[in-house]
């Protein structure tokens, strides 16, 4: 559905120095600087996938989802989605895909969101059967069907977010762009959210998600990318992500002895040690000691009292990500 091949951004902007006699030169005489917000990025979407894309901020992932959505030209490289350029045939193309944003909103701030909603049945010309029946069905599914006759400055934020939803599909688009969908909900808004796009995901409809929300990614996407400094630094399924520190665990101990720090081995890192010593936090790595041979060890010297073993957090993976360059030898993928 998607077909993106070496996509790139170039933004030019002018530097003013931070003196006053730079400024007053500057006025004058402007140095340009050119800005690669996108470099040569490529990657394919098939049908009914929900992909998490991801990076720090500036990265590069929100300018590709404007190119992506026709709201920006690329300088360079193409784009096909559902057969359209995004940008050169936008009126088309528009009818066929939706967005939410978490912090934009499409509703109107005096007016109730079904206003907005029979607003939107004008916009994409809806006709009015269809359009009852996805709307019952939606505002039945989110728990929203009193919400949506109040005033929207009248909701809360996880209300209003449901709204949201039910605006971006009204049209029933095949594919939906989400740029941090959850972000300030609590936890029971969230869950709602996530069954929504879950739901809407079983019916065929595919999602691009942009979040810092690890959660969502590990329950919504299967499939991941990463983008940072404009370069695609990861393409591929969230267990292959999960294996990109290799075979690690986090293990947390209450020890019988205090931690003196006497035993060390390249297999585990001391994260943390409480007050009395007793308890540890570390990181271990199971690609270079056997689990058998670390418990050994540790309870010859420390003697162990209790013990849990989690795997590591999906957010410390992609902080060592975020920290990597695309490898100029692979410039779209860059796999563990």
């Amino acid at each position: 559905m998607i077909q993106v091949q070496g996509l790139n951004k170039t933004y030019e902007s002018f530097e003013r120095g931070h003196t006053f006699l730079e400024a007053l030169k500057s006025m004058v005489v402007r140095k340009k600087k050119t800005v690669e917000a996108v470099k040569n990025v490529s990657f394919q979407v098939a049908e009914g996938e929900i992909i998490g894309f991801l990076g720090p901020n500036g990265a590069g992932k929100s300018t590709t989802l404007k190119m992506l959505s026709g709201v920006l030209e690329p300088s360079g490289g193409s784009v096909r989605i559902l057969g359209y350029v995004p940008w050169k045939e936008r009126r088309k193309y528009v009818a066929h895909i939706g967005a939410v944003f978490g912090q934009k909103s499409q509703l109107m701030w005096d007016i109730p969101p079904l206003d907005a909603f029979y607003m939107n049945k004008e916009i994409y010309g809806i006709p009015k059967e269809p359009f009852l029946e996805t709307l019952n069905e939606m505002t039945e599914l989110l728990q929203v069907e009193d919400v949506i006759r109040k005033p929207t400055r009248q909701l809360s934020l996880g209300e209003r977010m449901k709204c949201e939803f039910i605006m971006a599909m009204l049209h029933r688009p095949r594919i939906v762009f989400l740029d941090e969908p959850t972000i300030g909900l609590d936890v029971v808004a969230k869950e709602k959210i996530r069954g929504f796009i879950q739901e809407m995901n079983r019916k065929g409809v595919t999602f691009l998600l942009t979040t810092h929300d690890m959660e969502d990614v590990e329950r919504l996407a299967k499939r991941i990318i990463v983008i940072n400094h404009g370069d695609i630094v990861f393409d591929d399924g969230i267990d292959v992500l999960k294996q990109y520190l290799g075979a690690k665990k986090r293990v947390r101990l209450v020890t019988e002895r205090p931690w003196d720090g006497g035993w060390s081995h390249a297999s585990f890192t001391v994260t943390g040690v409480n007050t009395g010593g007793a308890g540890l936090e570390l990181e271990l790595d199971l690609g270079r000691i056997k689990l058998i041979d670390f418990l050994a060890g540790m309870e010859e010297r420390y003697g162990i009292a209790d013990l849990s073993m989690e795997d590591i957090p999906i957010e410390s993976i992609i902080k060592a990500l975020y920290g990597k360059r695309a490898n100029p030898s692979q410039p779209d993928t860059v796999r563990p």
